[in-house]
C-alpha cells in the first residue's frame, strides 16, 4: 500500500517557481517606497524628535542630527545608496557585487530598529507619546515605510516539501512553520558575489586605508558612546549594518583585497590602534582600550591550543595568572617576600617561562586524555591554581603570595627611562598612564600575531591542525600526537603569561579572585574561551574582535544590572544558532557548517 503525498495547497506553494515579495507591493511600487521611505527618514533626522532636552542626546535641535539620531542617519543613507543602487544607476554598481536587494532588506531593518527604539525609549522615559515632536513621528513612518518597500522586493521563494495526508494536525503545524522559516531566511538571502577586479597596488592599499580607518571611526565610537540608549543604538545600527555589507558582497570583496597584502593589511591594523589613544580627550577610554588588548592577546594564546591543536582548555586563565604572580613577586612590591625589583625585560621573561614550566607540568600528565576528560582536568587546574594561590599566605602555607589581599602596590614600569605611570606630551597631545600601558600592550600583541602566524603556517602548525581534525588519522601518519599537543599547550601558556606580566602593572594588584573559571568581568575562562568561538578558532582577527567584544558589552550593560549576564548569555545562543563557525570565521570551518557553501579553489595550510 502506498501513501500519497501532496504539496500543500498555498498560494506560496504554488507559486514557488515565481518570484514574489513577502508583503503584496508591485515591484516597482516596492523600490519606490523603500527609497522614498530611506529619504523621508534621513530628512526626519534634522528635526526635533522631542521637545525635552531631558532625553540623553538632545534630540531638541532642528537642522543638526545629536545622539541617536546620527545612527538612524547612517542606516538610511546606506539603505539609499542600496536602494539607488537597485535601480542600475551608473557608478554605484560597486556598492552591489552581490546584488542590492538582500542589503536593503538589512539596511531598512537596521534603521527601522533604531528608530523605533528611540522612539519607544523617549516615550517611556519621558512618559508617552506626547513627549514627540513631528521629527520622531516622521522618523517611526519613515523607517516603517521602508523596511516596507524592501519587504516586498520579490525574492526566489523555496520549493515546499510536499505533506503526508496521513500527518495530524502537529505534524502539518511543524511542517508549515519550517516551511515559513525557510522561506523568511531566503528573504534575506543574497547570491554569490562576483569576483573582485584586480586594481593597481596603490589602489587596494588605499582601500586597505580605508577600511582600516573606518574600522577605527566605529570602534572609536562605540567605545566612547556617553549613556545606555545610545550603545544599544550603536549595537542595532552597527549590526545590522555589517550584515548589509556583507549581503551586498563587499566585506568579500575588501576580504579578497586585503588577503593580496597580509603583511600591510596586518601592519595598518596595529598602526590604526596605535592612533586610537590620540582620538581620546582623556585616558577614561584608553581603560577600557588596554584591558581589551590584554583580554584579546590572552584568547590569541588560547586560539593556539583551541583553535588549532583543537584542545578544550578550560582553565586557560590560571596561565595568565601564574605569570602575573611571577611578574609581581619580582618588580618590587613591598609584599613580594623576595624583596627584588629586577627589570621589566627579566620579569617578562619570568612571567613568560613560569607559564610555560606551569604549561608542561600540567600537560605532561594530562594531554594523554581528550575530549571532556581533559577539559575536567584543566577546570580542575584552574581552580586548584586560585586556590592555592589563597592559601599561600603564611597561615595554611608558605608566605609566597599573601593570600586573599594579593600582591599590591606593584610599581609603574620604568623602561629606559620611561615612566608608564606619568603623563607624557607627544606632537600636541597628552598620554596618559593607561595609554602608555596601551601602546607596550600593542607591542605585545604583534608579538602573540607573529607567533600565532608563524606557528600556525609552520610544520607543527600543520601538525596541530592534523590532530584537530582527526587523531586517529594524524597518529596513523606517523604524527607524534602527544609532543605536539605539549608543544601547543607550552606555547599557549607562555603568551598568556607574557600577557599576565603587563595586567600585573596595569592593576596594581594581583589577587587570586581576578582569576575565577567564570564571572561577569573578564578576564576569566568561560570569556576567554566564548571570545575564541565568538571571533572565529583559527584565525588572528576573530579571537582580537570576539575579545573586544565580549569586554566591551558587558562593560556597557551594566546598566542591566542582575540580567546582564542573562541578556548576555542569550545573545551567544543566538549568535551560535545563526552563525556557529564565529563572526570571522576559518574558511575550512566555515565550509563544515554550511556544506551547501562555495568552497574555495585553494586553501591555505591555516585554511583561511
Amino acid at each position: 500500500m502506498t501513501t500519497q503525498t501532496t504539496a500543500p495547497e498555498t498560494p506560496s506553494a504554488r507559486k514557488a517557481d515565481t518570484p514574489a515579495g513577502l508583503l503584496p507591493l508591485p515591484e516597482k511600487a516596492a523600490r519606490a517606497l523603500a527609497l522614498g521611505g530611506s529619504a523621508l527618514t534621513i530628512v526626519s533626522t534634522f528635526l526635533a524628535w522631542t521637545w525635552t532636552t531631558d532625553f540623553p542626546g538632545d534630540l531638541t535641535v532642528y537642522g543638526y542630527p545629536g545622539g541617536l539620531q546620527v545612527l538612524v542617519l547612517i542606516g538610511a543613507l546606506l539603505a539609499t545608496l542600496f536602494a539607488l543602487a537597485s535601480y542600475g544607476i551608473r557608478g554605484l554598481g560597486w556598492l552591489v557585487p552581490a546584488g542590492p536587494d538582500a542589503a536593503l532588506r538589512f539596511a531598512t531593518l537596521a534603521t527601522f530598529a533604531t528608530s523605533w527604539y528611540t522612539v519607544l525609549a523617549i516615550s517611556v522615559d519621558l512618559g508617552g507619546l506626547v513627549n514627540l515632536e513631528p521629527g520622531g513621528f516622521l522618523v517611526a513612518l519613515g523607517s516603517l515605510a521602508a523596511l516596507a518597500g524592501a519587504l516586498s522586493l520579490p525574492f526566489q521563494r523555496p520549493e515546499p516539501e510536499p505533506i503526508d495526508p496521513d500527518d495530524t494536525g502537529w505534524e502539518k503545524f511543524k511542517h508549515g512553520a519550517a516551511y515559513k522559516w525557510e522561506t523568511t531566511k531566503a528573504v534575506f538571502t543574497a547570491g554569490a558575489p562576483r569576483p573582485v577586479a584586480t586594481l593597481p597596488s596603490y589602489a587596494e592599499i588605499l582601500i586597505i586605508v580605508a577600511m582600516l580607518a573606518l574600522g577605527l571611526v566605529v570602534f572609536t565610537y562605540g567605545i566612547g558612546t556617553e549613556y545606555d540608549e545610545q550603545f544599544i543604538g550603536f549595537l542595532i545600527t552597527a549590526g545590522f549594518g555589517f550584515a548589509a555589507l556583507n549581503k551586498a558582497g563587499l566585506i568579500a570583496h575588501a576580504s579578497q583585497i586585503a588577503s593580496r597584502h597580509t603583511n600591510i593589511t596586518i601592519c595598518g591594523a596595529f598602526v590604526a590602534a596605535a592612533l586610537f589613544p590620540f582620538t581620546q580627550t582623556n585616558d577614561q577610554y584608553a581603560t577600557l582600550g588596554v584591558y581589551i588588548l590584554i583580554f584579546a592577546t590572552v584568547a590569541l594564546g588560547l586560539n593556539i591550543v583551541v583553535g588549532l591543536a583543537g584542545l578544550l582548555d578550560l582553565g586557560y586563565v590560571a596561565f595568565l595568572g601564574v605569570g602575573a604572580y611571577a611578574a609581581a613577586l619580582v618588580s618590587g612590591s613591598p609584599n613580594s617576600p623576595f624583596d627584588v625589583h629586577f627589570p621589566f625585560w627579566a620579569a617578562v621573561l619570568i612571567g613568560a617561562a613560569a607559564s610555560l614550566v606551569f604549561g608542561v607540568l600540567i600537560g605532561a600528565p594530562t594531554l594523554r586524555l581528550r575530549g571532556d576528560y581533559l577539559a575536567i582536568v584543566t577546570l580542575g587546574f584552574g581552580e586548584i591554581f586560585r586556590i592555592t594561590a589563597n592559601n599561600l599566605d603564611g597561615t595554611s602555607g608558605p608566605d609566597l603570595t599573601n593570600g586573599s589581599n594579593g600582591i599590591a602596590s606593584i610599581p609603574n614600569l620604568d623602561v629606559l627611562g620611561f615612566d608608564f605611570g606619568a603623563q607624557h606630551d607627544m606632537g600636541g597631545f597628552t598620554i596618559g598612564r593607561f595609554a602608555n600601558y596601551f601602546f607596550l600592550m600593542l607591542i605585545i600583541t604583534a608579538v602573540v600575531v607573529l607567533v600565532f602566524r608563524r606557528s600556525g603556517n609552520s610544520r607543527i602548525g600543520r601538525a596541530w591542525v592534523a590532530i584537530r581534525e582527526d587523531e586517529t588519522a594524524a597518529l596513523a601518519m606517523g604524527i607524534n600526537g602527544f609532543r605536539v599537543k605539549l608543544i601547543a599547550f607550552a606555547v599557549g601558556a607562555s603568551l598568556a603569561g607574557l600577557a599576565g606580566t603587563v595586567q600585573a602593572h596595569v592593576t596594581y594588584t594581583v589577587t587570586p579572585e581576578q582569576y575565577l573559571f567564570a564571572g561577569p568581568i573578564p578576564p576569566n575562562s568561560a570569556f576567554l574561551l566564548a571570545a575564541v568561538v565568538l571571533g572565529g578558532m583559527g584565525t588572528i582577527s576573530g579571537p582580537l574582535i570576539g575579545a573586544a567584544l565580549l569586554f566591551l558589552i558587558p562593560n556597557k550593560l551594566q546598566f542591566l544590572g542582575d540580567y546582564q549576564l542573562f541578556a548576555f548569555g542569550l545573545a551567544l545562543i543566538l549568535l551560535m544558532r545563526f552563525r556557529p563557525e564565529g563572526l570571522i570565521p576559518n574558511r575550512r570551518r566555515q565550509l563544515e557548517f554550511h556544506e551547501e557553501a562555495e568552497a574555495p579553489t585553494l586553501l591555505t595550510k591555516a585554511g583561511a
